[in-house]
């Protein structure tokens, strides 16, 4: 009896969470490039000290608030730059910055320092780059605009949603056991056929980029999404925790809910520049 209402008042905890989650995230998004920027400025600077904080699980001793500023300062001054509020230029100072990393190393006298550094780097570059170029996705077009960044997040979700209800139904052959057990090769087709229906059903919404534009994104969020899953999964295993943190009630934390986008990113960006530009 007790089970089940620990199981109900889950539940509730995670839809609730999740309501909230997704009506901020689309809300500040739609609303301005002003309100987007306030809350990915946030995200990114808890993103990178949840982070940094599992890394000290491990042992290690990142620079954690040199860290932190670094990784806010690049995404603060990519937002500047495409939001037109500042030229190139000011990308420049993103290399001293990250420069004076190695320079404070040499004050901290802490042991294995150039595994310090090598997390403190991996944490901006794991959290902060992709994060930073959400920005240039949203003004790709020259102007800002949320219909692509709208359209990876609802096919992530949903192949998140479909992956779990094919799996809890259908899966029996494990993807990749040795880091996540959970997941199966038919949650994962299932997953995949549910993205490329949202993505057919967007194509005909968010007109911005072509209907094969938005097949090719779909298949670059179902296939690098779940290796993102799976690569913070296995950063998670190595340190011998269940979730990256406890922001999200019933989540975990920012990496946890960020963990797939954090990986596609890149790629769709790369897509889009490549086709687009």
């Amino acid at each position: 009896m007790q089970k089940q209402k620990d199981y109900v008042n889950n539940f509730f905890k995670r839809t609730l969470t999740a309501g909230a989650f997704v009506a901020v995230l689309l809300g500040a998004t739609y609303f301005s490039q002003y309100s987007f920027f306030a809350l990915f400025f946030i995200v990114t600077i808890l993103g990178l000290w949840e982070f940094y904080t599992l890394s000290e699980k491990g042992g290690n001793t990142p620079q954690k608030v040199l860290g932190t500023i670094a990784g806010a300062f690049l995404f603060a001054s990519n937002a500047f730059v495409v939001f037109g509020k500042y030229d190139y230029r000011l990308l420049v100072i993103n290399i001293p910055v990250l420069l004076l990393i190695f320079i404070a190393e040499l004050f901290r006298k802490k042991e294995n320092p150039f595994a310090n550094l090598a997390f403190t780097f991996l944490g901006i570059f794991y959290v902060a780059f992709p994060f930073s170029l959400l920005n240039h996705i949203l003004t790709l077009s020259g102007t800002y605009s949320y219909e692509v960044l709208f359209g990876c997040w609802f096919i992530l979700w949903c192949n998140d949603s479909g992956a779990y209800l094919a799996g809890s139904a259908f899966g029996k052959n494990k993807l990749f056991p040795r880091v996540s057990p959970g997941k199966s090769w038919e949650g994962s087709i299932g997953g995949a056929i549910i993205a490329y229906i949202i993505a057919f059903i967007i194509s005909g919404w968010y007109t911005s980029i072509s209907r094969t534009d938005w097949y090719v994104i779909a298949g670059i969020l179902v296939v690098i999404g779940t290796l993102g899953d799976l690569v913070e999964s296995l950063y998670k295993r190595s340190l011998g925790v269940k979730d990256s943190g406890t922001l999200l009630p019933g989540h975990g934390g920012i990496l946890d809910r960020f963990d797939s986008l954090l990986m596609a990113i890149p790629f769709v960006f790369t897509y889009l520049v490549l086709v687009h530009r």
